[in-house]
C-alpha cells in the first residue's frame, strides 16, 4: 500500500510573549494553533493541544523571559505533549535562550546551566532548536539536536543605517563582544573601538570599564551587545567614551532583559537612544524613556519557512549567524 501525505506545519505559542508569536504567525502567513495552557492549584503546569498534531511539523515559540524557570518548564511540557501526540518533527523556537550566561565554570563547584537546559530540551523530545543571538557561540555545541542560530544583527544594523548618522564608530563594551562589533562595523562601514571590562567574581551583575582601545574623539559611538540586563556594562562604558571625546553615544542590543535597576541606570545615563528587539516582552514600568524597539518577527518567520521547506538558514543571514568574521575586516577607528 502506498500513501502520499502532504507535510503540514503548525505554530504554537507559549504564554510568555504572545505578541511576538502573533507577529511571527502573521509574517509567516500561518495561524497560531490553539493550545490550552493553565495551572493546577498547586502551581503545576497543564498543557493540552486542541487540534490533532499527528504527523505535523510543530514549531513551539517560547522566549525564556521572566519568570524564566516557569517559561522553560512550560516549553518542555509543550514539547513532551507534542511528542506523545505523535507530532513528526518538533522545533523549539527560542527568541531568548535562558541561562545562556552560565555556559562555563568560572568558580569551583558551579553548574553549567546552559548545557542543562539544552539537555532538557533534547530529552523532552525536541528535534531542532531555533535561537536568536546566543550569549556565546559555544552553546551550540551543548545540543545533541540541530540548532539554527539566528542573529538580529541585520535588522538592528538596518535601523542604525536608517538614522543616517555620520561619523560613526562601533564600540565593543567588552572583549567578548569583539566579533559582534566587527560585524556591525562591516555593515555600517565605520571604525571600531574596544572597551576593556573587569567583572567582580564575588558579586553577580557588577562590572567596571577600565580602558579603551581606539579613537572615539569627535565620533558618534554605537555600543553593541547581545543583551542589556541590569545595564551596568553599557552605562559604565558611556562616561569613558564621553571622557575620550565622543560627541554622542547610542546603545544597541538584541535582548532587552531590563532587570532592576536597568531603567533607572539607562534614564540617568548620557545615552541618547537605546535600541533593542522584541525577543522579550517589554513592561512599561521597566522600559527606559529613550527606547526604540525593532521587531525580529519577520526574521524568525523566514527561518521557520526555511526549516519547514528544508532550505538553508545560513543563506538568509549570508553567513553572519556563524562565528566567522566578515571577509573584509573593518578599518580601525
Amino acid at each position: 500500500m502506498q500513501v502520499s501525505v502532504a507535510r503540514r506545519a503548525m505554530l504554537f505559542a507559549g504564554s510568555c510573549h504572545p505578541q511576538l508569536a502573533t507577529a511571527v504567525a502573521a509574517a509567516s502567513g500561518m495561524e497560531l494553533s490553539p493550545v490550552d495552557i493553565g495551572r493546577f492549584a498547586s502551581g503545576e503546569i497543564y498543557v493540552r493541544f486542541l487540534e490533532s498534531v499527528r504527523g505535523c511539523d510543530a514549531f513551539v515559540i517560547q522566549t525564556h523571559g521572566a519568570p524564566v524557570n516557569e517559561t522553560i518548564m512550560e516549553q518542555l511540557i509543550m514539547i513532551d505533549a507534542l511528542k506523545r501526540a505523535s507530532a513528526s518533527r518538533i522545533n523549539a523556537v527560542i527568541p531568548y535562550f535562558g541561562y545562556a550566561r552560565q555556559d562555563k565554570k568560572s568558580l569551583a563547584r558551579e553548574p553549567i546551566s546552559a548545557r542543562l537546559v539544552a539537555d532538557l530540551l533534547s530529552v523532552a523530545g525536541c528535534d531542532r532548536v531555533l535561537a536568536v543571538d546566543l550569549h556565546t557561540g559555544q552553546i551550540q555545541g551543548f545540543f545533541d539536536v540541530p540548532l539554527d542560530h539566528l542573529t538580529a544583527l541585520p535588522v538592528l544594523a538596518a535601523y542604525v543605517r536608517s538614522r543616517a548618522w555620520d561619523n560613526l564608530v562601533v564600540v565593543a563594551p567588552d572583549p567578548g563582544r569583539g566579533k559582534m562589533a566587527q560585524k556591525y562595523a562591516a555593515h555600517l562601514d565605520c571604525g571600531i573601538a574596544f572597551m576593556q571590562k573587569v567583572r567582580r567574581a564575588d558579586v553577580r551583575n557588577v562590572s567596571e570599564a577600565v580602558g579603551l582601545i581606539g579613537d572615539v574623539r569627535g565620533r558618534r559611538c554605537v555600543i553593541v551587545d547581545d543583551m542589556i540586563d541590569t545595564a551596568g556594562t553599557v552605562t559604565n562604558v558611556v562616561p569613558r567614551l564621553l571622557q575620550a571625546g565622543a560627541v554622542d553615544v547610542i546603545a544597541v542590543a538584541t535582548h532587552a532583559v531590563f532587570s532592576p535597576p536597568a531603567r533607572q541606570r539607562l534614564d540617568e545615563s548620557a545615552l541618547s537612544e537605546v535600541v533593542v528587539t522584541d525577543t522579550l516582552p517589554l513592561r512599561a514600568d521597566a522600559s527606559p524613556s529613550k527606547l526604540t524597539v525593532v521587531s525580529v518577527a519577520p526574521l524568525i518567520a523566514s527561518v521557520i519557512r526555511a526549516v519547514f521547506t528544508d532550505q538553508s538558514v545560513s543563506e538568509i543571514f549570508h553567513g553572519e549567524n556563524l562565528e566567522s568574521l566578515p571577509g573584509a575586516p573593518p578599518r580601525p577607528a
